[in-house]
């Protein structure tokens, strides 16, 4: 019998299997280890590779799968081109904290200036020399934190997408799955890659943000276009320009914040802030594609109209101006071009009719056809638009420039007056003749008094049928609006001033009160605005602040603003008609004022705006003071430290979406 220890266990056993079985070979050839054989390690080729005729593979092979030992790939050495840039980030991090900044010594003014195409950006320069007023620049694209909103899986996300296409959706019940950590909390890694070209969008947060965009934002900018540029040409261009897509994706996203609280900032903020690093990028090298640029720049803009954090900074809205006389855009330019000038024109325009401001811009450089004998027939509806925006534009300044003094001298008052009535008289019949001139479809295709409806509404239904149609009309009427308050010989009072007044006043409550397309609430907002202030019926001046909340349930703009402003026009009891203050004022430029962006001492966005007599704003009756030197040949042009002259002899690209 064999010995036992004290454990029990038989040790001349355990000696017999250990010296049978046998000992693992470490250096045998690869080919004996994928046929699981024992290999002899004989050189140069084993024992059993010789007797089946096989490659005898040799080398260390860790992963088990793939191995190459022949040819290895070797690395090229450095020609004299070859260099590498070490980037300093440790100022731009220590700026985020306080004092952090200041342990490090200023640097000198000639490497500041010595600005390298492959560099990062340092935020925190000045960007936008236009604005005299204060405002904050750029952050550094850092952690963003995670959404806490998630889909319990992709079947329900999925279901949730095809839901958005409805007409009546406002996306104000909608969820997203949250993004992977590592989106955020790496600073490298940016949501759209730098260099990408995609055939289509395969991420569903992309997916949904583009959804949004075409659906909700694009519809609006592209309300005098009738190509349709940013809602269906352009974005399948940013398919193969990341700057380009990451600013769609920026304006979807924060659609959805102005709709659903649940979404949050971040995540628009974080596709924002990736298309500006690419734009200024792009800006530092002379032999860019101006138009991606210019184009890239105007939709920033519209992001930072809907978004009150950006517009605290204003950092694309001179930009996008000067983008785009950089590519020499104007009325005359066709495809993307025009698309890009009666947008940033447009909303320009909207914002100086809240403020009453001078337009930068003067109309009569925009080469606006006034010949309107021409293009009379139908199809050609746009035309005649932008025509109504060109007399809108010289009314605004007409109005801005009102005399705030009397001339000391009789005489010269007189001159003064009988000039000033010569000009309203010929904007008058600019108006007029519009009016008389237009194509049959761009009159109502039916109009019905308040009696006849069975919507209860206090105004007629006004239907016009074609988009452009309705955005010129909103304009036409409040062309009309504005010249019976400012008839430099006739008083607002009188019974021809107040009856021109009150009708068109009427026309543009009944078209706004009607409409069902959301793509012209950008501009029903301020002729809405204008035209209620007219208003003396109570049932009326309530059926306003009902369209006024329509508005905001669907688009997402916060309008509660005005509703102060009327009551206070209107003389209501506000103690007995307040309604509680919105959380969030999203600053639109050409609908919601940014009021906050003109204060020196920030304020935080849970507070209800302030009102503009407490904020110091700029006097009424200047030119624009943020398109006042939108110009790169100003002195102060916009993106100092990043803008280099562009070769202007260098072919552009022809793509076709132009």
């Amino acid at each position: 019998m064999a010995a036992t220890d004290v454990n029990g266990t038989t040790n001349s056993a355990d000696a017999t299997a250990a010296a049978a079985r046998p000992k693992r070979v470490r250096t045998g050839c690869l080919t004996c280890r994928e046929r699981h054989l024992k290999c002899d390690e004989g050189l140069p080729q084993c024992q059993n590779c010789r007797k089946s005729s096989r490659i005898c593979k040799r080398g260390v092979r860790l992963n088990f799968i793939d191995t190459q030992v022949q040819n290895p790939p070797t690395t090229l050495p450095p020609t004299h081109d070859w260099q590498v840039n070490f980037q300093d980030e440790s100022r731009e991090i220590a700026s985020e904290y306080k004092g952090g900044l200041g342990r490090y010594a200023a640097l000198e003014q000639e490497e500041l200036a010595e600005v390298k195409e492959e560099s990062n950006f340092d935020f925190s320069a000045s960007m936008v020399g236009a604005p005299t007023m204060a405002h904050q620049t750029l952050p550094p694209i850092q952690a963003y934190p995670e959404t806490t909103q998630a889909m319990s899986d992709s079947t329900s996300e999925t279901q949730h997408r095809h839901s958005l296409s409805t007409s009546d959706t406002s996306y104000s019940n909608t969820t997203i799955p949250p993004a992977p950590q590592s989106s955020y909390s790496n600073p490298e890694q940016t949501l759209t890659p730098p260099h990408e070209t995609r055939d289509y969008l395969d991420s569903p947060e992309e997916v949904l943000f583009m959804q949004v965009f075409v659906e909700e934002v694009g519809l609006w900018m592209d309300s005098m276009d009738p190509y349709k540029h940013f809602s269906r040409l352009l974005p399948f261009h940013s398919l193969s320009k990341p700057m380009l897509l990451n600013a769609f994706l920026a304006c979807g996203a924060r659609h959805l914040t102005l709709v659903n609280p649940a979404y949050h900032e971040d995540k628009a903020l974080h596709y924002y802030d990736t298309a500006t690093r690419g734009l200024l990028k792009s800006l530092q090298n002379p032999n860019r594609d101006t138009v991606i640029c210019a184009t890239t720049a105007v939709i920033l803009n519209v992001y930072e109209i809907m978004s009150e954090r950006a517009l605290q900074r204003m950092n694309h809205i001179a930009g996008a101006r000067a983008l785009i006389k950089e590519c020499g855009w104007n009325a005359r330019s066709v495809g993307v071009g025009a698309a890009c000038f009666w947008l940033n024109v447009g909303m320009e325009l909207l914002s100086c009719l809240h403020f009453n401001w001078q337009v930068a811009w003067e109309p009569d450089d925009w080469g606006v056809d006034m010949d309107f004998t021409r293009e009379t027939e139908g199809g050609r509806e746009e035309i005649w638009t932008y025509r109504m925006v060109y007399i809108v534009a010289k009314i605004a300044n007409f109005r801005a420039s009102i005399p705030r003094f009397e001339l000391g001298q009789p005489g010269a008052e007189h001159m003064r007056l009988q000039s000033r009535y010569h000009e309203w008289k010929r904007l008058k019949d600019w108006c007029d003749s519009w009016n008389e001139n237009v194509p049959r479809t761009m009159h109502p295709m039916a109009y019905l008094h308040p009696y006849q409806t069975t919507s209860k509404s206090a105004f007629p239904e006004v239907w016009l049928i074609k988009r452009t149609t309705i955005v010129a009309r909103l304009f036409y009427h409040t062309a009309m609006c504005l010249l019976s308050q400012m008839n430099p010989i006739m008083s607002v009072d009188s019974q021809e001033m107040h009856d021109m007044q009150l009708s068109h006043s009427h026309q543009i409550c009944g078209i706004a009160a009607h409409v069902k397309d959301r793509g012209v609430a950008s501009v029903a907002i301020r002729s809405l605005a204008i035209a209620a202030e007219a208003l003396v019926s109570r049932r009326e001046q309530e059926e306003v602040l009902q369209i006024f909340e329509k508005i905001k349930k669907e688009t997402g703009w916060r309008v509660g603003f005005l509703n102060k402003e009327l009551k206070d026009k209107w003389g209501w009891n506000d103690d007995a008609f307040q309604q509680p203050p919105p959380q969030q004022m999203p600053a639109a430029l050409m609908h919601n004022p940014p009021m906050q962006s003109f204060q020196f001492q920030q304020q935080s966005s849970s507070l209800p705006p302030t009102p503009p007599s407490v904020l110091g704003m700029p006097r009424p009756g200047i030119v624009n003071p943020l398109m006042r030197t939108a110009d790169f040949s100003a002195p102060t042009h916009p993106y100092q430290n990043y803008y280099v002259a562009p070769n202007h002899h260098q072919q552009q690209p022809n793509h076709s979406y132009y």
